[in-house]
């Protein structure tokens, strides 16, 4: 009898982190969380930053709890959220610790880069990327200008994952998925284009090698063997970027769906050939980031759960005490569409208070203000519904298929009431699950690699057998017609 394999993935979100070992038994994939971890945002003289030893100790950690255990690792795969990067020296060390995508620098970067070096529709052109103040190569932009001392003296610079792996193994690569992120890659050529790192004053020899997921980047190192108690085991380049992971563990029967990564972003979007970079494109604001086996993850970026998370921190104790379906049930009984927001606008971002910031939009746009948590939590859910509706609807012209279906995955995916509320907004069928999308996308792209699964639909029917969907039709059309009448009317049709 063949001798159980087990994959060691480890998922790193803004907020938190997880190490969780995965296996693959009759045709169904187990997930089982070993250690989990809060993710801080430091904020010291200005800046925000991760503390990237701290996330490197607890995959130490984890790897150590897995070695006590006596379990055997096929190997291990690392995930992150997307854009942020470490700074490596000439003396192999990292130079301090990674800015954190909300750092205000990058606030006004993206105007400054955009009219005085290269201009906004050259760039999109080159990248297909969508426009966000905190993407790879405005933060450098805002480095470069600052004179900041980590970025003259880099010898490398590699993407949050990579850099993870990198402290694994001594092995500095780009992966393929979370270099897509940067607005740096051409998603014709696949690789990082000279123009536009040459514009922040960078070369290519300061990127690892392009590599795609599956991809083995090395062996842990003697010094983290010693740390951990396992052997030389190979740590693999799955997909980096955290949506990729998702994307990878869409239950999908065909190609005929949209996704909708729910969490504190939620990314929706479709899964392509090729890139889809054209005047439209470029007018809505839509990406082409990198997805497995050669296909383009055409997509939105939507302010998502921050919106809720954030305000959740700033209730009473008495409010943070509910649980999420407690808190989320008392917003259902409030009326519907009272007040509503673009979930995009600008001062979301990173305020000093969300609840203030929503209180500040509703009374600049003549709504009423929502004051309970009830009512500000049912302003979150309603706006974002509506701000599906409308980024699927301008999906659906750039498809090249009929969007039978939105597959919603991700912690957000628990969220009954928005998923219902999705279902009525965009008109179409949602089938919610897996929650653990991004991890199962990890473990499955782990699998591939050591050839228990030959290709993205075989994974996805394993995930299918393995978690049971909930489907979410649509109700109550006119009432959610009406809403987004209003919605486009006090959003003036954002972008």
């Amino acid at each position: 009898m063949k001798e159980q394999e087990y994959f060691f993935a480890v998922d790193l979100g803004a907020t938190s982190g997880r190490t969780i070992i995965g296996t693959i038994t009759d045709g169904k994939v187990d997930l089982e969380e070993v250690t989990r971890f809060p993710n801080h945002l430091i904020i010291q003289g200005g800046h925000y930053y991760w503390d990237i030893y701290a996330l490197y100790n607890e995959i130490i950690c984890g790897l150590k709890e897995v070695a006590q255990r006596g379990l055997k690792i096929t190997s291990i795969g690392i995930d992150t959220w997307g854009v942020d990067f470490v700074f490596i020296g000439e003396d192999n060390a990292i130079l301090r610790n990674p800015r954190a995508y909300r750092d205000p620098i990058t606030f006004k970067a993206m105007e400054d880069y955009l009219e005085n070096v290269i201009t906004k529709k050259e760039v999109y052109d080159i990248t297909g990327i969508q426009f966000l103040n905190f993407n790879s190569i405005f933060q450098l932009y805002a480095m470069k200008c600052e004179q900041n001392s980590a970025f003259l003296h880099a010898n490398k610079i590699l993407f949050v994952p990579d850099a993870l792996s990198w402290m694994l193994t001594g092995n500095a690569v780009c992966e393929y998925t979370i270099a897509s992120t940067s607005q740096l890659l051409d998603p014709r050529t696949k690789e990082l284009d000279e123009r536009l790192l040459a514009s922040l004053g960078l070369d290519r020899s300061k990127f690892g090698e392009i590599v795609n997921p599956g991809t083995v980047i090395g062996h842990l190192t003697d010094e983290v063997q010693a740390l951990t108690g396992l052997e030389a085991i190979p740590v693999i380049a799955v997909a980096g970027h955290d949506t990729a992971s998702a994307v990878a563990a869409v239950p999908a029967k065909d190609e005929k769906f949209a996704y909708l990564s729910s969490g504190t972003w939620s990314l929706m979007g479709i899964e392509t050939k090729d890139a889809i970079i054209n005047d439209l494109s470029y007018e809505r604001n839509f990406t082409n980031e990198g997805g497995i086996e050669g296909t383009t993850r055409f997509l939105k970026n939507i302010c998502g759960m921050w919106l809720y998370e954030r305000c959740r921190q700033e209730w009473p104790e008495e409010v943070r005490k509910l649980s999420h379906p407690e808190l989320q049930g008392q917003a259902m009984t409030v009326e519907s569409f009272r007040s509503l927001i673009n979930p995009d606008d600008q001062m979301f971002a990173a305020p000093t208070s969300m609840i203030k910031a929503i209180q500040e939009y509703c009374r600049n746009t003549n709504q009423p203000i929502p004051e309970t948590p009830a009512e500000i939590c049912r302003c979150i859910f309603d706006s974002l519904a509506l701000r599906y509706r409308q980024v699927f609807q301008w999906m659906q012209e750039f498809a090249p298929f009929k969007l039978e279906v939105l597959h919603i995955i991700g912690g957000g995916s628990l969220n009954k009431y928005l998923n219902q509320f999705t279902a009525n907004s965009t008109g179409a069928t949602v089938l919610s699950g897996p929650q653990e999308g991004t991890a199962i996308g990890n473990i499955m792209l782990q699998a591939k690699a050591a050839g228990l699964v030959k290709d993205i639909w075989e994974m996805r029917q394993i995930i299918a057998n393995s978690i049971e969907l909930v489907k979410y039709e649509p109700a109550d059309k006119a009432q959610w017609e009406a809403a987004f009448d209003k919605y486009l009317k006090i959003t003036n049709n954002i972008i």
